[in-house]
């Protein structure tokens, strides 16, 4: 097309095109589905933010160009916008997108951006302003313009280097093509902005080809974006913070040289000298504020890691005295482990004897006699056992056990110790119960010993009765331990004991037996009340029966 009216149109729009569909494939990178951590959701909000701010520039031209069909004037209000648009896409780069999350506070982050702000802004006014507002100068409008701009896109560019340098990934090749369509563009524009000096620019001539495929290039490289791994890729570098922070309180100690330049500058023409004093004096106040806010934070924020770090001592200093307490229960496990072997001799002889005497031809009580001790030996044999497995010194044979069974031989064994106390025992099983993969042996000890805490803990006064029932609930056999009336329900069992944590069980032979439920792949509760007196004992079905029909529990009750 030939230069006119229309080739100006058709450039125009086709930038404003261009630059609205750029603007249009950075937005959809701010979703949390494109951007999962912080970082990479600010970084791609500050671009779209740069990009706005060029869409703007650019409907401010054609609102001149297209539609009022006249050129846009020299100087131009509309190009502190220009101007800024590249701030955000600086301040997108800061963010390190491509670095692991770390715990700053984003207030502070967001300092950061308004004093990089600021001071960019202040750049601008200092030089260009007064030259377009205050002392109108054309020529030295135009010079401080592009120096500032040229500035700025150098500072854009090398950002970019350095992070595609020291990035990786994904992240690389986001930066790569980003510093493409960048160099591109600011090359493109400082010769656009030369023809402009020369006379020979005009919307639509040569040098804006390479100034659209810049802008259409940087409109690709969302898309380019959504094909990329931009997860983050390396941990977080502290030195990178201390040098923004370093930069930042740098562009403050620049201001009172501005000012104190201005002053001494006797070239600079009053009137423009005045503005830019009051100007970089404005510029500190802001500044320091933010300063000074940011720094209240980052000291808020150091409080907190102290906080942090003297818990931290605590909690270590209380895991030392658990490992010297674990130490001390690992030694007395070892001690109770060789005392058990040293008892399981004399128990042996005691066994053997008491078998002796009940087959021998002494009289039918003495015989009883000799039968009861029979029994309280194998009891004290199998409390043996049981001590040596927590001492793990002896490994527990699992098969499939009757419950039913083990809780009558449990409570024939108590039988005698509660009927000194005047306790009576109600035995209350569950019809048809599956079995259950445990030790029997060891089964028989957390029976024993669930039933006679709470006996012991009754009295010879009470007039309870100590109820043990067993039902069968899904994939679990369900015995419960009780004290209550003749018709007494089992209570409510909402606490969950365990060995060791928050739950710990109160003596040792019962963490014992939370020790043994739990290799059985079982639970021991008891109810939040402790004025309550009760235990409940789940154990998991054996597999081989837990594919059996589920008969309805016909309980069968007996008083002993």
């Amino acid at each position: 097309m030939t230069r006119g009216t229309a080739l100006t149109i058709a450039s125009d729009l086709i930038q404003g095109t261009l630059l609205l569909a750029a603007t249009a494939a950075f937005l959809p990178n701010i979703a949390r589905a494109r951007s999962a951590t912080f970082h990479a959701r600010l970084f791609w909000i500050l671009m779209s933010a740069g990009m706005i701010l060029w869409l703007s520039y650019q409907a401010m031209w054609n609102y001149f160009e297209v539609l009022k069909r006249q050129d846009v004037p020299d100087p131009f209000l509309g190009d502190i916008v220009l101007f800024l648009h590249l701030v955000p896409m600086i301040a997108a780069l800061a963010v390190l997108p491509h670095l692991r999350e770390d715990e700053r506070d984003g207030r502070i982050r967001m300092l950061d951006f308004t004093l990089l702000l600021t001071w960019w802004m202040f750049v601008y006014v200092y030089l260009v302003i007064p030259w377009q507002t205050v002392q109108v100068d054309e020529p030295a409008y135009s010079t401080n313009l592009n120096l500032t701009y040229l500035t700025e896109k150098l500072v854009l560019l090398i950002a970019l280097v350095v992070l595609a340098y020291s990035s990786r990934g994904g992240w690389r090749h986001l930066y790569a093509q980003l510093l493409g369509a960048s160099a591109l563009y600011a090359s493109s524009s400082y010769v656009a902005t030369y023809a402009i000096g020369q006379k020979t620019y005009y919307s639509g001539s040569i040098y804006d080809i390479p100034l659209t495929v810049s802008i259409a290039w940087m409109a690709a490289v969302p898309m380019f974006a959504a094909h990329y791994d931009l997860s983050a890729s390396k941990p977080p570098k502290p030195l990178l913070g201390i040098y923004i922070t370093r930069l930042s309180m740098l562009a403050l100690f620049t201001l009172p040289w501005a000012a104190l330049h201005t002053e001494l500058d006797s070239a600079i023409p009053a009137p423009v000298r005045t503005f830019r004093i009051l100007a970089s004096l404005l510029a500190m106040v802001v500044m320091g504020g933010v300063v000074f806010w940011r720094q209240w934070l980052l000291g808020a924020e150091l409080a907190r890691f102290l906080d942090k770090s003297h818990r931290a001592v605590d909690d270590l200093k209380s895991v030392q005295q658990q490992l010297i307490q674990s130490e001390k229960l690992a030694s007395l496990g070892q001690l109770v482990g060789g005392a058990a072997h040293e008892i399981n001799n004399p128990l042996t002889a005691m066994l053997g004897y008491s078998d002796l005497l009940s087959a021998s031809s002494l009289p039918v009580q003495e015989q009883l006699q000799a039968i009861k001790i029979g029994e309280q030996v194998r009891r004290t044999k199998n409390l043996v056992a049981s001590l040596l497995t927590f001492a793990r010194q002896a490994p527990a044979r699992l098969a499939s056990v009757d419950p039913n069974s083990v809780l009558q031989t449990a409570m024939r064994q108590l039988a005698p110790q509660l009927e000194a106390q005047s306790l009576a025992i109600r035995l209350e099983l569950g019809a048809s119960l599956p079995p259950v993969l445990a030790d029997a042996n060891q089964l028989l000890h957390v029976c024993l010993h669930l039933a006679g805490q709470i006996g012991t803990q009754l009295g010879p006064d009470s007039r309870h009765i100590l109820f043990v029932r067993t039902r069968h609930d899904g994939g679990a056999v369900l015995i419960d331990f009780f004290a209550g009336n003749p018709f007494a329900q089992p209570p409510l069992c909402d606490l969950l004991l365990t060995a060791d944590g928050a739950n710990k069980a109160s003596t040792l032979s019962l963490s014992a037996c939370c020790r043994i439920a739990a290799e059985h792949g079982g639970l021991i509760s008891r109810p939040s009340n402790p004025s309550i007196l009760a235990f409940r004992l789940a154990l998991p079905v054996a597999k081989s029966s837990s594919a059996q029909p589920h008969r309805a529990a016909a309980h069968s009750a007996f008083q002993l």
